[in-house]
């Protein structure tokens, strides 16, 4: 018989600390033979950007992480995930999402976590908008066909 395995979802303003996500993942079970990271950043755009500024749909944003996060178990076997995604204005370098999975064998926590990536870019009620360092404000970032067809190679 096996546990159901519960995934750590966060939407936060504040960091959060890669090396603490990872250690508590893997220290639930024997069974993690690999653990995976993606940190995705803000970036500086070749030095004209400060900063983006990123907005979410409250409650709904946390259901369809969760949503992604359990098919993404179910589908390669994770022994552990997390996703976190932040919100406001995230200076350049600054951390936006981190995704940890973890697995018995490297291919499945490699898929699990760019499994979850591809989705959150296209699925999760996300938006973001540009700071410049000239102190310009850009619009809201529109989704592109690239991110549709990164999650479309999952189906």
């Amino acid at each position: 018989m096996s546990c159901k395995v519960e995934p750590h979802i966060r939407v936060q303003r504040e960091d959060f600390d890669l090396q603490v996500e990872v250690d508590r993942l893997n220290t639930g079970t024997g069974g993690v033979g690999a653990i995976v990271t993606f940190s995705g950043l803000c970036r500086d755009e070749g030095g004209r950007l400060a900063a983006l500024e990123l907005e979410h749909y409250p409650g709904m944003a946390e259901a369809e992480m969760s949503r992604i996060a359990n098919l993404a178990i179910e589908r390669f076997g994770l022994l552990g995930l997390t996703a976190i995604h932040r919100y406001g204005k995230i200076a350049a370098r600054g951390n936006i999402v981190l995704v940890v999975a973890a697995a018995p064998h490297r291919q499945a926590a490699f898929d699990g976590a760019n499994f979850v990536m591809d989705y959150l870019k296209t699925a999760a009620p996300f938006w973001k908008k540009e700071h410049g360092k000239d102190g310009s404000t850009g619009e809201w970032v529109a989704a592109n066909d690239a991110d549709d067809a990164a999650r479309d190679k999952w189906k």
